[in-house]
């Protein structure tokens, strides 16, 4: 697998700076996106320091056009990985006679970053590869979004993240479908609760939590072979598409009386 150049969205921290720090090494030139300057320096430092390049781009994926800019000025990339995102749940009712909610702002935030964010990256990356020439195993690059087990339900607890993950995993495999014509291989992640500082707030207990460094070496192994759809943990994914598979009423019964993803229990994302 070529991946002498590498673009990396989400860079400052959890599964995109693990990524980042292990795929540094000589020879490879690692372009690095994130919103925080301080982590996303660090981050830099510590590829450097294992002998890979590294350049900085602070950035937000729901800047359209910045992202467009940044990723064109690459001039060529042999693999991209979409990693920024957020989560959140719903709040409490704030009354007796009301029901859990999410705020508007936190709705319309969760798919300008999940989604928008995800197009934002992936398009651009699309124009530049088409134009590249086949590398020896005939591929002209590798793009992978990250979506969530949480896209494969209809979770009451995460409405919206739930909805952006599908619209992010559903995209990424329709559209490869086309694309591998092309030599472009297109994969979507979709993985459990990671150990990242994204979910270390939360107040529930999370099934399959999965390191982020195995988590990082599951999806580049997935990446080697050609793997449109990279899952893990297997169990908790087979076990949430059964629930998908329920009528509405009994999937509805069961989640609301589990810990997981109550209202309340999610801490609220950074809207800024």
């Amino acid at each position: 697998m070529k991946h002498d150049t590498v673009l990396i969205t989400g860079a400052s921290s959890g599964l995109g700076r693990s990524l980042a720090l292990t795929l540094a090494r000589p020879g490879r030139r690692l372009f690095l996106g994130g919103r925080n300057s301080d982590r996303l320096t660090d981050t830099a430092r510590q590829c450097i320091s294992r002998g890979a390049a590294a350049e900085i781009r602070l950035c937000d994926v729901t800047d359209r056009l910045g992202m467009e800019e940044w990723v064109h000025n690459t001039g060529h990339l042999d693999m991209v990985l979409a990693c920024a995102g957020i989560t959140g749940g719903t709040r409490s009712a704030p009354a007796p006679d009301d029901a859990p909610y999410e705020p508007d702002a936190q709705i319309r935030r969760m798919f300008e970053t999940n989604v928008q964010g995800v197009l934002n990256t992936v398009l651009p990356a699309l124009q530049i590869m088409r134009r590249q020439p086949r590398a020896d195993d005939g591929m002209r690059g590798r793009i992978c979004a990250i979506s969530s087990v949480a896209g494969i339900v209809s979770y009451p607890g995460t409405p919206s993240y739930s909805a952006s993950k599908a619209a992010v995993d559903r995209f990424m495999v329709a559209t490869g479908g086309n694309m591998k014509q092309a030599g472009i291989l297109m994969t979507s992640v979709v993985c459990g609760f990671l150990n990242t500082p994204m979910v270390a707030r939360n107040h529930f207990p999370m099934p399959g939590l999965t390191d982020v460094e195995n988590a990082s070496r599951r999806i580049l192994r997935g990446l080697r072979r050609n793997e449109r759809r990279i899952v893990f943990p297997r169990w908790l994914v087979a076990g949430s598409r059964f629930m998908d598979l329920l009528p509405i009423r009994l999937a509805e019964a069961y989640y609301n009386h589990q810990p997981t993803g109550a209202a309340g229990s999610m801490p609220e994302p950074d809207l800024s």
